[in-house]
């Protein structure tokens, strides 16, 4: 019974043996050579003299897929390890913070990662203590939400201590594997669009103007050569809405439905491209690093690039509905690029670049704001709060980034206030419409700041008529204003001498709505447009000796803008605008009319610009006292160019008469040949010889005259009336 017990037990290795249980060794081995011979006898009962092998045939082609034959347990397959970790990554650089914080956090980084897309999971490591450990996983729905948050977010400086290195969580394991020794990077091909300061390099210091034309279908870009312009670029569909330059004219801007592409470079190559759907309008920073953009899609959003590299610094959520948020632009730019800043309703934010985040992490509480804008020249930012019960109006200068009131003004009996900066950032004009006890008598009165003295001091101008507009001369101390009623204005200019303000002269009963000053300062536009009654009135001024150089009209005419050196001026009528005779007429800064600017519907005119100097003041200045040395060479280099034109255009208009003529020779050839076979036609009529049944000798030439009105005046003599 006992060696019973035993072969059992052996034989089934799952039974535990009892330790009370002795087995024979011998027994044990007789066991193990009987399951040998079974082995043995198996392997031969499976081997027989026919053909063994089962494998396919080499040419086999298994035509059923595993999907066919397993489809429904291929998608219970489990995902595989490396496509989750794709959608998981991990922020490192997280502040580190105890219980009584880690709510805050947590809603803080959720509030910043969510906006790629739809968190599954997180995970908050802690240590012991219940402190978290610098680190957080988020998981998405999908890979792409993934990458747009490293894309993002890496990087992404959150304070002064605390900056963010964004991974998949897939890259880890791909790090740990990094071979070592080093395989060398293939080289890219080097994108060259080539100069994009080209167009300075003219040797006649030509400016460029870009046309927008058929309607909208065909986009130009020309160089303002004489007598007509030359083409320098042209082509089909380029835009479809409307085109921008940046501010010194290095990129080319055309708005398309999905985004923005900007070009540039002698041959306007494409630069970058950015998507941005239903984009309405754009932006430059002033120092053309970076490209604002307005899309009013759904979510409507503005949103901040990077023009080098392409990518989103920063998505702004727009809600539409809001007043605040119809202004454009939305954000107004320091004159240094460095900060940037938005009005919402009490409250003023203000931005640093690169890291596009709050400044100080906080906005300024400015309840009852209603306007702000940076000056040109210093990070100073001045705004106005209107007024509001017993509190009166208020005008502060602030000090950008030290949040320090340079200058702050009270005012009273205030309808509205508009603040007008000096191109130099030497003055603040702050022009005030004010209205008597009686709130029925409305006037103006001009605060100009005296930036650059000590205290900022302000002078008071009174005007006893409300201002219709109000213009700094870009390079002088004078300013123009128009005051009266529309369409019956009169223009005073003022000018500042010793920081005190003076009146230089009136120009009365004006039809102007509109100032325009040369760049280069002293010249002004009076002009009349956008609808005013009566349209199209121009009017040059020479403010040096205050003399009304030319008066012109241009019927029609909407838009009117200088070119960046002062030389020229253009009015246009737009196809926009109006829907007849839509043209651009091209003058010289004393009014002569210069050339009209003809194209099929033309929609929209643009000069480009051009940097600042880079010249000293002193350096302007001698240029300017040695003018005369250089008139005569520029006046024989303008003579031999007209000369040239002129045989230009003799040369082409000979080639032109010599082809009509060639091709009349031609035809009147083939005219004399083909006679016989049309008197063959005409039953053997010559019909060149008879027209309408009528021979030349019976034409009889009749004189007919009428007398159209006749009238009779009578002039009495002085004597007689006398008498």
């Amino acid at each position: 019974m006992a060696d019973v017990m035993a072969q059992e037990v052996q034989m089934d290795p799952g039974v535990e043996m009892d330790p009370g249980v002795e087995i024979d060794p011998g027994v044990e081995m007789d066991h193990e050579v009987e399951m040998e011979q079974e082995v043995e006898m198996e392997e031969e009962e499976c081997t027989f003299s026919g053909d063994s092998d089962y494998s396919d045939d080499s040419d086999f082609v298994d035509e059923i897929s595993e999907e066919e034959l397993l489809g429904d347990l291929l998608k219970e397959k489990p995902t595989e390890p490396s496509e989750v970790n794709d959608t998981v990554i991990v922020v490192d650089g997280v502040p580190k913070v105890g219980p009584e914080r880690f709510e805050k956090l947590c809603n803080l980084l959720h509030n910043i990662f969510e906006k790629f897309g739809a968190v599954v999971s997180s995970g908050f490591p802690k240590d012991s203590d219940g402190k978290t450990r610098g680190y957080v996983f988020f998981e998405y729905n999908d890979v792409d939400a993934a990458r747009e948050a490293i894309k993002q977010k890496d990087g992404f400086k959150l304070d002064k201590s605390h900056t963010f290195r964004v991974n998949v969580v897939s890259d880890f394991a791909k790090y740990a594997k990094v071979d070592e020794k080093m395989a060398i990077p293939e080289k890219e091909p080097f994108n060259y669009v080539g100069n994009l300061q080209s167009f300075l390099e003219d040797d006649n210091c030509h400016d460029q103007f870009c046309a927008i034309y058929d309607e909208g279908m065909t986009t130009g870009i020309y160089s303002n050569t004489a007598p007509e312009p030359t083409i320098v670029a042209e082509r089909q569909r380029w835009t479809e809405k409307y085109v921008r330059w940046s501010p010194y004219g290095a990129y080319f801007a055309t708005i398309h439905s999905k985004g923005i592409a900007l070009w540039g470079g002698a041959e306007f190559k494409q630069i970058q491209r950015f998507g941005h759907q239903q984009v309405h309008f754009i932006d430059f920073s002033p120092c053309e690093k970076y490209l604002v953009t307005l899309g009013q899609g759904e979510p409507a959003a503005v949103i901040i690039w990077e023009i080098l590299n392409g990518m989103k610094k920063r998505v702004f959520p727009i809600d539409m509905s809001q007043e605040e948020n119809l202004r454009w632009p939305t954000f107004k730019w320091s004159d240094d690029g460095k900060y940037f800043a938005r009005m919402l309703k009490g409250v003023i934010q203000v931005y640093e670049t690169p890291n596009m985040n709050l400044l100080d992490k906080k906005s300024f509480s400015v309840p009852n704001v209603s306007q702000f804008c940076w000056s040109p020249k210093d990070n100073l930012l001045a705004y106005w709060v209107a007024e509001q019960d017993q509190i009166p109006a208020r005008v502060v200068i602030l000090n950008i980034p030290s949040r320090h009131e340079v200058r702050v003004k009270n005012l009273f009996n205030v309808q509205d206030i508009r603040l007008h900066w000096h191109n130099e950032g030497r003055f603040l004009c702050v022009k005030v419409d004010r209205y008597n006890k009686t709130k029925k008598i409305h006037y103006s009165t001009f605060e100009i700041f005296h930036i650059n003295e000590k205290q900022v001091p302000v002078d008071i101008i009174e005007q006893k008529e409300q201002v219709q507009a109000f213009a700094w001369e870009p390079t002088g101390n004078k300013f123009c204003c128009l005051h009266g009623i529309p369409g019956y204005t009169s223009a005073s200019f003022y000018e500042i001498k010793s920081g005190k303000v003076e009146l230089v002269s009136t120009m009365e009963r004006k039809s102007a709505s509109h100032l325009f000053w040369s760049p280069a300062g002293q010249f002004i536009l009076l002009a009349s447009v956008e609808g005013n009654n009566p349209p199209g009135t121009l009017e040059f001024v020479d403010t040096g000796d205050m003399s009304v150089m030319h008066i012109a009209e241009h019927p029609g005419a909407s838009d009117v803008e200088w070119d960046p050196t002062g030389r020229y001026i253009v009015s246009c009528a737009s196809y926009w605008a109006q829907k007849e005779d839509a043209a651009a007429w091209f003058w010289s800064f004393q009014g002569k009319l210069l050339r009209k600017f003809r194209r099929e519907k033309l929609c929209q005119l643009l000069w480009r610009p051009k940097p600042p100097t880079l010249l000293s003041p002193e350096q302007c200045k001698q240029i300017k006292k040695d003018h005369k040395k250089y008139s005569k060479g520029f006046e024989a280099k303008d003579r031999l160019l007209h000369s040239r034109v002129s045989k230009e255009i003799l040369d082409k208009r000979r080639e032109l008469m010599d082809s009509y003529t060639e091709y009349r020779q031609k035809c009147s050839a083939q005219y004399q040949q083909d006679t016989p076979y049309r008197r063959e036609l005409r039953n053997d009529v010559n019909t060149d010889e008879i027209e309408c049944g009528v021979i030349d000798d019976e034409w009889t030439e009749v004189k007919v005259e009428s007398l159209f009105s006749e009238e009779n005046e009578v002039i009495a003599d002085d004597k007689k009336g006398k008498e």
